[in-house]
């Protein structure tokens, strides 16, 4: 079986609605773990040059801002909002995202986002329509709740879709410690996770101990 790897060079990072009205609208994941899969998707695209296209509502949208944690990361990245009174549910029906998105010459989309029932699917499936393969970064997209995000999720899957964590994406991007343009951006990702950061930290200072101990002798 050939299968593909994704690639700065074939790959598309797409968030949709990390807005923070919808942070408490949703009950699959905890308003932490959301941020930091947006923030960590980000930083991952910003930081391999794998495109990034970056969709809301409106700009005067009802539902407020973009996470200030992921506009800190994204700084002028340009965000495509969707005109109307909260935007298409399908981000495709905007011809300004299509076109965002076609620019990229990208023909994978790693896609994220709020809801996973709602906006997210739909583009999703407006994305399939068209030809693209997609990944949806689960632990970076959430639902109403666990019940009716598994089932967007298998909706998805069973039509294609392939699920993947966000440091799983990052993961095959980097593909061994060897690549040093990029593994420092590795590493300030393995710093987000809870179990990775306190284990890289942990690594880290024994290898300072180490140093430090060789030097002495």
């Amino acid at each position: 079986m050939d299968i593909e790897r994704r690639t700065p060079e074939n790959t598309a990072v797409v968030l949709i609605d990390h807005v923070t009205g919808f942070a408490n609208t949703f009950r699959s994941q905890t308003i932490p773990e959301n941020v930091t899969g947006a923030v960590a998707l980000a930083k991952t695209a910003l930081g391999y040059g794998v495109p990034l296209v970056v969709s809301a509502g409106p700009e005067q949208d009802p539902r407020g801002p973009l996470y200030p944690q992921l506009t800190a990361v994204l700084g002028d990245h340009p965000v495509v909002h969707r005109a109307g009174s909260f935007g298409s549910f399908d981000a495709f029906d905007f011809p300004g995202f299509e076109e965002a998105v076609a620019r990229t010459g990208r023909r994978h989309l790693a896609i994220a986002g709020l809801a996973t029932e709602g906006c997210v699917l739909f583009t999703v499936l407006g994305a399939l329509r068209r030809g693209y393969q997609v990944s949806l970064v689960v632990d970076a997209t959430a639902g109403e709740t666990p019940v009716i995000h598994d089932a967007a999720v298998s909706r998805m899957t069973s039509l294609g879709v392939t699920p993947t964590s966000w440091l799983s994406f990052a993961t095959e991007l980097q593909r061994d410690y060897d690549r040093v343009e990029t593994v420092q951006t590795y590493f300030e990702l393995l710093a987000l996770s809870p179990v990775f950061g306190n284990n890289l930290s942990a690594t880290l200072a024994a290898q300072a101990v180490g140093a430090a101990q060789a030097a002495a002798t």
